[in-house]
């Protein structure tokens, strides 16, 4: 999702420049979160450890400064824990009694603006939503507030001077040129100017296919990573079949699979009188797209899905993203909306000919309905992907369509359950995929020895019920018979810094409070 394109009559995409003042920046951290630590112990976590290994506990886990260096079995479930054959702690050292809690390695985003959609989202209010849902890293798709003013902060968080998950900067391709790229010399350059720039990688909403193979080949040569919009303007020539071949690493939300998938014909069927700048137009047709492609077990279905995980092909759904086209009173009245969603961003939301992603005209029944069997057959190929081997990964896209941060992501959680995953393999989509998407499978993803410190703690068992991630909690009756509600994440741990998650969201809650109050 992007807050503005241009397409020029080659239909290369550039970010349009504009004149809106980059939001404010994050504070410093200052005394928030403890740690690094010279030696740091977690006592009698039950474990789950990303890698598809089902819960182990009680375990210790120790950590020296920022890196996980032992991870040991210290007992039995429901007897207590004898200290024999406990990693003993030193007279410096920190214990934290995790007994009875869960730890999960840090949640990845693989698409989490930091910033970009509504004017004046600061990101302290971003990195905070984040960071109190788990996240640890985030991939930056677009850096649409600047490259620079992405690279600050990934700088910053990288010396956790800001409170803020780890950041991975990809720049829309086309950024900062001055005028379009129409050939593969132009994207040549573009792309090794961006990589001195310090991208970590870019992303793609189209090009022809010659723009596209050189930007492509040139991006491998030169390390940075890729992820790819299909957008429907260049679809045609270029599905996602035609650029994971050329080399492309992952694909984002659908567009572009249901195309590769066509049979009976080649082009999408749109309606006379679709304009793709209606954005009510766009998405009511994106949601007929997937009845269109290869019906499941078919032969093309089987052989797109066998090539693109020949090609070591990642797919990153987002599809917590869409979810109000097929439910939209469900995303308007979400319970965190109240206190952890910025006026701006409300406005934002809110039906609009101007703002993107803010296509509810007219939004009916028959609509709605359309998407539900538009989300099912797409759950059913991001199963089948995975059951055959492929890489799924997790991302939340929010800043959109009803979407806070932080909250998006556990939704996402939450659909990936729904498409046919087991719990085990939701955790490992959020994390360890991720990692090896990113090329940061032996720093991060999983809880291991050798890993860097990155860790959630929860009080009870997300296996089991991934709504105790949520920054609200979870809603149930208490011993009482009275509703309560859980407390969510206790502690993220990143780079060995313990964070309480109920502090973070207490300081979005105040940002929010204080915006409204100047309202």
């Amino acid at each position: 999702m992007i807050r503005q394109l241009l397409t020029t009559l080659t239909l290369t995409f550039v970010i349009a420049s504009t004149a809106v003042a980059a939001p404010p920046k994050a504070p410093a951290r200052g005394d928030q979160g403890d740690g690094p630590y010279t030696r740091l112990i977690l006592r009698g976590a039950t474990l789950i450890n990303g890698e598809g290994a089902p819960a182990q506990g009680p375990v210790d886990i120790v950590i020296e400064n920022d890196r996980i260096v032992n991870v040991v079995s210290v007992g039995n479930p429901g007897v207590p824990i004898k200290a024999q054959g406990r990693p003993k702690a030193g007279p410096n050292d920190t214990e934290l009694d995790v007994t009875g809690k869960y730890v999960l390695p840090g949640f990845i985003d693989m698409h989490g603006h930091i910033g970009g959609s509504a004017e004046g989202i600061p990101a302290e209010y971003v990195l905070k939503l984040m960071l109190a849902h788990g996240i640890t890293t985030v991939r930056e798709p677009g850096s649409f507030n600047g490259l620079d003013w992405t690279k600050w902060h990934q700088q910053q968080a990288e010396k956790n001077s800001i409170v803020s998950p780890r950041l991975i900067p990809y720049a829309g391709f086309g950024m900062g040129a001055d005028a379009p790229i129409f050939n593969g010399e132009q994207a040549r350059d573009w792309v090794r100017g961006i990589k001195k720039q310090g991208a970590a990688g870019i992303k793609f909403f189209g090009a022809t296919p010659k723009v596209m193979a050189a930007a492509l080949d040139e991006a491998n040569q030169q390390k940075l990573g890729t992820m790819m919009h299909h957008a429907q303007l260049n679809v045609v020539r270029t599905s996602v079949i035609d650029s994971a071949r050329l080399g492309l690493g992952s694909m984002e939300h659908w567009y572009g699979l249901p195309e590769a998938l066509f049979t009976g014909q080649q082009i999408q069927n749109y309606p006379a009188d679709y304009n793709y700048n209606n954005e009510q137009d766009r998405f009511r047709e994106a949601g007929k797209l997937w009845a269109q492609a290869a019906e499941p077990g078919s032969e093309k279905w089987n052989q797109v899905r066998d090539e693109l995980i020949a090609l070591d092909f990642t797919i990153n759904p987002t599809l917590t993203i869409y979810e109000a086209s097929r439910d939209l009173m469900r995303e308007r009245q979400a319970i965190w909306h109240d206190e952890y969603t910025l006026p701006q961003l409300w406005d934002f939301f809110t039906p609009s000919r101007y703002a993107h992603g803010s296509y509810w005209f007219d939004w009916t029944t028959d609509e709605e309905i359309a998407w539900r069997k538009n989300y099912q057959l797409w759950m059913t190929f991001l199963n089948d992907f995975k059951n055959h081997g492929g890489r799924i990964t997790t991302g939340s896209d929010a800043g959109y369509i009803y979407k806070i941060y932080g909250f998006g992501y556990i939704r996402e959680l939450e659909l990936l359950r729904e498409a046919g995953f087991n719990a085990l393999e939701v955790i490992q989509a959020a994390t360890l995929n991720g990692a090896e998407a990113l090329g940061l499978e032996d720093e991060i993803g999983s809880v291991v020895p050798g890993k860097k410190a990155d860790l959630i703690v929860v009080d009870e068992n997300p296996l089991a019920n991934f709504k105790v991630l949520y920054g609200t909690g979870h809603y149930k009756l208490d011993e009482n018979n009275e509703p309560m509600r859980t407390k969510g994440i206790r502690y993220t741990i990143k780079d060995g810094i313990i964070y309480d998650a109920q502090e973070l969201l207490s300081d979005v809650r105040t940002i929010v409070q204080k915006e409204k109050q100047k309202r």
